[in-house]
């Protein structure tokens, strides 16, 4: 009997002995896993986090330079000059506004209206087209009187009168870009029946400098600038006759938007005129003068454009 209860005994002790083997092994076994995997997720973390910041930078480096939007240089109090590009073709094609900042701010509000087109129809770009539009190149001009110098709306201007506006014609040098430019330019200028600066010699604004150095690096197919107010389409020259291109580009677009065609601008004598420095370049380039100082004439511009666009596609 005295055997039999000490077999039994060593039996429970056998077992229990076995079990807390067992267990601890179990055990040591899983939280040797879950320190491992732990202490691989652990070394892992900096890699991973950065792997996701490395991966968030490159997302947003992508999507700035799939921006259509750049800066072409600054203005004499420092603003952007902002240029917005559509479109991946070889073939540019360059739409200009507000050279006269705040006295033509119609021109930049069609500017911003085809911007706006672009971005909800990006399909009227032909493919072998880059289009590109710089909406305000007198920012401090169109500051001073709609007090913004990025886009603004009809009713923001609609308190301006004319003769109010006349300050933001210039930039805040008080010079007139339009006669800033190597195409017979003067130091004075002249407006309608008065006199402008045309500052200290040719391209001395940074703002004329700006869109000077943009079409140089650039090189532009053709330039389309818009002024107010003569309701015309007009076409560019220094002396050296108008370009057959740019007799086309003035008809095309004339005969699309509905504007009357001229061969040149004489309503006045004008010095200094980008588009005519373009002419000199050997840049086909048109004037398209909106009828009043406060309309923009958008179905009229929009059909002149897309008939620009099509004259140019392959």
């Amino acid at each position: 009997m005295k055997n039999i209860i000490i077999t039994i005994v060593v039996i429970l002790l056998l077992g229990i002995g076995g079990y807390l083997l067992l267990g601890n092994s179990s055990e040591t076994t899983y939280d040797g896993q879950s320190n491992q995997e732990s202490q691989q997720v652990d070394e892992q973390s900096p890699e991973q986090d950065d792997a996701e910041e490395n991966e968030e930078e490159i997302s947003d480096q992508d999507y700035d330079n799939q921006s259509p939007l750049s800066v072409i240089g600054k203005s004499v109090e420092g603003r952007d000059i902002k240029a917005y590009h559509y479109g991946n073709g070889e073939t540019e094609i360059l739409f200009v506004g507000g050279i006269h900042g705040g006295y033509s701010w119609n021109t930049s509000l069609v500017a911003y209206e085809l911007i706006d087109y672009f971005d909800e129809n990006p399909q009227v770009i032909p493919e072998n087209v880059k289009a590109t539009v710089i909406p305000v190149l007198n920012p401090d001009g169109l500051e001073e009187i709609i007090g913004t110098a990025d886009k603004f709306t009809t009713s923001q201007a609609s308190d301006v009168s004319l003769s109010e506006s006349i300050p933001g014609r210039f930039n805040s040098n008080d010079v007139d870009l339009n006669r800033n430019f190597d195409c017979d330019w003067q130091s004075v200028g002249t407006w309608q029946d008065r006199e402008v600066d045309g500052g200290n010699e040719p391209f001395s604004e940074p703002e004329s400098q700006a869109i000077k150095n943009y079409i140089e690096g650039a090189n532009p197919q053709a330039v389309i600038v818009w002024y107010s107010s003569a309701g015309g389409v007009y076409s560019s020259s220094c002396h050296n006759g108008v370009l057959s291109e740019t007799r086309d580009l003035t008809n095309t677009f004339a005969d699309a938007s509905g504007y009357t065609p001229f061969e040149e601008f004489n309503f006045y004598e004008i010095t200094g005129d980008m588009v005519n420095w373009l002419a000199k370049e050997g840049i086909p380039a048109i004037s398209v003068l909106l009828t009043t100082h406060e309309g923009i004439e958008w179905t009229k511009n929009r059909d002149g454009v897309e008939a620009i666009l099509d004259y140019y596609a392959e």
